[in-house]
């Protein structure tokens, strides 16, 4: 365990306890007493008020209870939060309002040298999810669909859901046990086992009118669910070869259920094994699209023939 790091458990460990001693700390984080004491010595130079008892069953107390000292951030630290709060704006992720009250709170933390660093890194910096027209780090432009963040709550408390879809002029009712929340093209998406059909399903969050823990006696495990998609998984009809080139367009944007395999140590060659649903159209014409976005440093190895109909038609539109 680094020292940073030690030091902070260390002081988690004896702001909870009314009284604890030297040996206490030698035996739970199995240090030196030479250390131990150093580093006592140290979290006081830091802020938190210990009083040390004299005698021989002596040791130390918090003052009155004090909570933690202020944590304190190093400019690189500062850097690193703010960096990551840019990279990741504009991609409706949720909690932005927490995100934003933490950067007005780091920034009243910091010095005014450190605020203008963070000014010139939000001038020169820019992420593919940036709005160079607008690139204000606690601009509040990127809500996420409002029902995100109670799923997110309610999943934390049981991952059995109801959940109520919008669809079309219909709400729909579907006891789903949830295995992935994820974004793709903009959209977040809930990855689910149908818990009466029994197999699964993908829904829309932004069609996602309500959702409430699921209290049927009908019940699967983890285990069980992930053995019945095991059984259900379909054999890969899309199998693709990709070079540098396209390896790279892959990390630009791929569909969430497929995956490369590198085919050598410096991952410049990779195969690509999927499953393409024929009998969905618009899975059918996304995969065409997605083909094409991959250029031409592809080798195509295996390809359902409606796929490659679908890709002739294409070529056909802009090259009549």
């Amino acid at each position: 365990m680094k020292k940073v790091e030690r030091i902070n458990t260390i002081m988690r460990y004896v702001n909870n306890r009314a009284h604890f001693t030297i040996s206490e700390i030698m035996q739970e984080f199995n240090i030196s007493r030479s250390t131990a004491i150093r580093d006592i010595k140290e979290i006081e130079a830091m802020g938190m008020p210990l009083v040390a008892e004299v005698g021989r069953d002596g040791g130390y107390f918090v003052m009155n209870n004090t909570l933690l000292p202020t944590v304190r951030f190093t400019d690189n630290e500062v850097k690193a939060l703010f960096i990551a709060f840019m990279a990741t704006r504009n991609q409706q992720l949720p909690y932005l309002q927490n995100r934003h009250s933490i950067a007005e709170k780091l920034l009243g933390l910091i010095s005014q040298h450190q605020q203008d660093d963070l000014v010139i890194l939000n001038s020169v910096l820019l992420f593919s999810s940036t709005n160079p027209h607008n690139p204000d780090l606690l601009d509040l432009s990127d809500f996420p669909h409002p029902m995100l963040e109670k799923l997110i709550q309610t999943l934390l408390l049981d991952r059995s859901l109801m959940l109520s879809i919008q669809e079309g002029e219909v709400v729909n009712t579907y006891p789903t046990y949830l295995l992935h929340l994820y974004q793709e093209k903009s959209f977040w998406l809930i990855e689910g086992f149908d818990l009466e059909e029994e197999r699964r399903k993908i829904y829309k969050v932004d069609h996602l009118i309500d959702v409430q823990l699921y209290a049927s006696k009908k019940r699967f495990s983890k285990k069980k669910i992930l053995e019945k998609l095991s059984e259900q998984e379909e054999t890969a009809n899309l199998i693709i070869e990709l070079g540098p080139k396209a390896i790279a367009q892959f990390k630009k944007y791929h569909p969430m259920k497929a995956s490369i395999n590198y085919t050598n140590p410096y991952q410049t060659t990779a195969i690509l094994r999927t499953y393409v649903n024929l009998n969905h159209a618009e899975e059918v014409t996304e995969i065409t699209n997605w083909i094409l976005f991959l250029g031409g440093d592809i080798k195509v190895k295996q390809i359902p023939q409606e796929v490659i109909e679908t890709l002739n038609e294409r070529i056909r539109i802009f090259c009549p």
